[in-house]
Order: C-alpha cells, then structure tokens, then sequence
C-alpha cells in the first residue's frame, strides 16, 4: 500500500507537505500542489478514511438501534434517519432490538465496541426504572415514549395529542361509539397507555361517556390482531361506528376485517390509524391517519447527536415532534 512518505520521497517533499496537500490546506505553493497531485495520480495512492478518523476520534458512522426494521413505523423512520445522516455527512447503521430491553442494552453497552461516533435507540424495552442505565460516556439520543426525564437528550412522538385529535377527527365527522383498539395497559409508560389517554380526552373533551367495552386490547401489533378485534367487538354484541387503531398496521387489519363482516367503511363504520405509513395511501379504502412528522424526528434526532458530539456536557434536550391528521377515504371527510 502506498503512504504519504512514498508519495513525499518520490515528489522530493516532506511528508508534512504532502498531508497539507490531501487536506487541501492553504500555505502551498501551486507549483508544489501540482508536483504533489501528479505523484499522488502517478502512483495511485488512495487515502485511509478509516485510519484517518480513527486518529481524529471520529469514524462519521453512528448506530440506529430499532426494535423492528420490518415494520413500517420504524422502516420509514429509518429511511429518514438515513437521509437526514447524509446532510450530515454521517453513516447510519441499523441494528434490530427486537422490542428486547436486553438487546437494547446491548446496544447501549457495544455502541463505542462498533465505533460509533454517538446511537440513536428506539427504546421499548428499557423503562423509567433504566435511566441510570443510560448514562453512558458517549453520545446517545433516545427516541419513543418510555423514558422521561431521562439523562440523554430524548425525541419523542406527540402520542397523547395526536390519539386526542385523531378522536375529534371522528367525532367531527359524527361518530359516537368510537371503539379503541391498542395493546395491553399497565404501569409502564408506552404507546397504547399514551394514546388511550389522548382518546380519553377527546371523549371528555366533546362529553361522550366513556364505555370499557370500546376498548379492545390485543397481543401483537400486527394485522391479525385487527382483524381479531373487530371479530371480538361484534361477537360481544358491541355497537361502534368507528375504530381508532393506535398503529396503521394494526389499522390495516381493522379494514380487513369491517370487510369480511360486510360492513363498509366509511359509511357503517370510520377507522383512522396513527403513523401515516405509506401504505394507507393505497389500501381501499385509503386509511385515515396522525402523521408524526418522520423528517421532522429525525432532523431533530440527528442534530442533537451531532450537537452532543461536538459538546458533550450540554444539558440534556427534551423534544417532542409536530403532528398532523391526514384525512383520507377511511373517514366520511
């Protein structure tokens, strides 16, 4: 492999000279730049990026830690970390979690292991009762619901007021009995407990009583548990005129399901979902749904990282991303 000392021996230069032309620094005369550039060409020498950041404390990589790449929420988010990675001049690597707080761990504790100049973790797994586990000595951002008043800057989605508006959405279009569909409620801080908040208050907010049997939990986020509650609410003998899903994907089951029933969306019953995955454009009915700004999470998400590289001891940055309700077929708009 050719180094700078070759290229510096061969052009009659030092070594110092020859570095101060690859990193284009002033103080040359052109006429040495030029014998420099020639030699570097005539002997095709190719510089070590890698060795080069190693030996400046950065590699311009950072790790994007996601519980599913598979699903759409965080396939989307991803795509959009990446892009957001370029304007930074920044690589993103994924890694999958498996919504497993030990792997989450994991990816806390090998980040510096890989390089990485900071991660970005879309925590599930890890609770409140972890914050001390994140006080790592390198950058890192969190994204999600789980971990408030956290050590480390946070990026979250605006959960409780996009369900509450995506409610209002429904009553605005007439809806009363407004069935919600989300995974199970505990303790923990997460996306169903949030959103089922924001629907309690959009029913307050308009004086519709709230009644326990809208209320369908389910196990796994997927379109088989959609299908599977609305199965469950009309073998209950449940009267609903429309169903919150508090993801599109789980959505995309509700659809199919209101289909095999015979009932017709909008007109019998309105379904909104919450995401905006791309697929709710095309589904018939086109899905309504709570857009939570990707570029916007990650523009906000990759700049605190980069900010917390340069300065490591700035005081931790809370953040909660813009929404939107976009109206589509699946709601009598």
């Amino acid at each position: 492999m050719v180094t700078i000392r070759d290229i510096a021996d061969a052009a009659g230069v030092s070594p110092m000279t020859v570095s101060n032309v690859i990193n284009k620094r002033p103080h040359v005369a052109a006429a040495t730049r030029e014998k420099v550039l020639a030699t570097i060409d005539r002997l095709d020498y190719r510089v070590n990026v890698a060795a080069r950041n190693l030996r400046r404390g950065r590699t311009h990589t950072i790790g994007l830690a996601v519980p599913e790449i598979d699903r759409p929420y965080w396939g989307q988010l991803a795509a959009a970390m990446i892009e957001q990675g370029k304007r930074h001049d920044l690589t993103v690597v994924i890694e999958q979690t498996g919504r497993s707080r030990e792997n989450e761990l994991n990816a806390l504790a090998l980040s510096r292991v890989r390089m990485y100049d900071g991660l970005i973790l879309g925590a599930v797994g890890l609770g409140a009762e972890d914050r001390d586990l994140l006080k790592v000595d390198y950058p890192i951002v969190i994204l999600g619901e789980r971990i408030f008043q956290s050590p480390v800057d946070h990026v979250a989605t605006a959960n409780t007021d996009g369900a509450r508006a995506a409610v209002e959405h429904l009553i605005e279009q007439g809806a009363r009995r407004i069935a919600i569909a989300h995974g199970p409620l505990t303790d923990d801080v997460d996306v169903s407990s949030l959103r089922h908040a924001g629907y309690r208050q959009a029913l307050e907010a308009h004086g519709i009583l709230f009644d326990p049997a809208l209320v369908a939990e389910f196990e796994a986020f997927d379109p088989a548990s959609g299908a599977e509650v609305v199965h469950r609410l009309r073998s209950a003998g449940t009267d609903f005129d429309a169903i919150f899903c508090v993801t599109d994907y789980v959505a995309l089951g509700v659809l199919r399901g209101l289909a095999d029933a015979g009932l017709r969306v909008p007109e019998d019953v309105q379904v909104v979902g919450f995401d905006n995955n791309e697929f709710g454009r095309f589904v018939v009915p086109s899905l309504t749904s709570v857009d939570p700004d990707y570029d916007e999470m990650a523009k906000r998400a990759v700049e605190l990282l980069t900010n917390r590289i340069e300065n490591a001891q700035a005081e931790p940055v809370e953040l909660v991303s813009s929404f939107r309700v976009v109206a589509r077929e699946s709601t009598a708009s």
